[in-house]
């Protein structure tokens, strides 16, 4: 049998094959890596969810037993470690007192979703100072797990961050939506698979689901509330989120690039929980999006059964630039925590919306 290499440098036919669009030169390299259990004999452009569905690679990993001598106890070591404790929130996180404060309206028990029905969730929505008197609508970010990102006391502070930001002329007017994961309502049922992780539901499975129910029921809701439109540019709307959250952006964006155009991803899960580690494959080999990405991580971010999210994200932020995206990777010394990406978050926005 051939060395793999040997088999792809013979391949010098790089015409696309038969009714697929893909290269000989593809197909050889996607049948040499197995591509990651994602190619069968029909052959995918992109993400082809019945197969990933079929291969049950949208199941959570469940660790409840130990693997090789390790244990679920050992992930505590990689949250808000030592090593954290450099981070501070952006000198932005503190307005001065001349600076125009927006205001941040509270929803906690928002449970209106037709798409996760019986659930209910947390949303916080942040409207600029004088919003209402701008002649264009308003940008527009959205922030998983809102309630980190959102409490004026936490390592991030967006609201203080986006009024000194606004009041400087670096960002635009903006409509800001805080949006927790939801809580089941119901007690779970005794063979449900998920085991009433609502959150991994929502935030790690690969398919369009979460998007959609930005797209079709959080951001209507969120329109009817301030009375107005905001922008349809995607270049002009901004996803962020840590951990599975971070993988949650990206997936957002990574289907409906026409409606998010920048990437904002704080440590996160691109390892196995529901496939995510399959995602530097797609961007390979998947036509580039008009996305605009921002990774982070850090040395002593989680490393446990289902993957390393250094690794990870350094797999994507390897996989973003080999395929052309505009893309910025920041590798620091902290943890699985916020901390780290609380303490350049002007500086991240600075780069995307620029």
């Amino acid at each position: 049998m051939p060395r793999p290499n040997a088999r792809l440098n013979s391949m010098k036919d790089n015409r696309p094959t038969k009714n697929h669009g893909w290269t000989r030169r593809q197909l050889g390299v996607a049948c040499t890596l197995g591509a990651g259990g994602l190619l069968t004999s029909k052959l995918v452009h992109a993400q082809d969810l019945a197969t990933f569905e079929r291969l049950g690679l949208h199941q959570r990993f469940l660790w409840d037993s130990p693997i090789n001598g390790h244990t679920r106890a050992e992930a505590q070591q990689f949250l808000n470690p030592p090593e954290d404790d450099q981070y501070k929130p952006c000198k932005e996180a503190f307005p001065s007192p001349s600076v125009p404060r927006g205001t941040v309206e509270a929803i906690p028990d928002w449970d209106e979703s037709r798409l996760f029905p019986k659930t209910r969730r947390g949303l916080w929505i942040y409207r600029s100072h004088e919003l209402d008197e701008a002649n264009e609508p308003p940008d527009l970010m959205i922030f998983q797990d809102g309630n980190f990102y959102v409490d004026p006391e936490g390592p991030v502070r967006v609201p203080a961050v986006l009024d000194s930001m606004i009041h400087a002329g670096e960002l635009r007017p903006t409509v800001a939506v805080f949006v927790d994961p939801g809580q089941r309502i119901e007690p779970r049922a005794a063979d449900d698979p998920d085991r009433g992780q609502q959150r991994s539901v929502e935030y790690d499975t690969l398919s369009n689901l979460y998007v959609r129910f930005l797209l079709e029921e959080i951001l209507p809701f969120v329109e009817a509330r301030i009375g107005r439109r905001t922008t349809t540019d995607p270049s002009k709307r901004l996803i962020c989120g840590i951990s599975s959250g971070g993988i949650c952006a990206f997936n957002a964006a990574w289907h409906r690039p026409d409606s998010f155009g920048r990437v904002l991803s704080h440590v996160g899960s691109f390892v196995n929980i529901r496939g995510g580690h399959n995602y530097p494959y797609l961007v390979r080999t998947t036509p580039r999006k008009p996305i605009r990405v921002f990774l982070t991580t850090g040395k002593k971010d989680l490393d446990i059964p289902i993957g390393s999210w250094p690794l990870g994200n350094q797999q994507m932020a390897a996989a973003l630039e080999y395929s052309g995206y505009e893309s910025r990777f920041v590798f620091s010394e902290g943890g699985h925590s916020l901390r780290h990406g609380g303490s350049i978050l002007s500086e991240s926005l600075r780069w995307l919306v620029r």
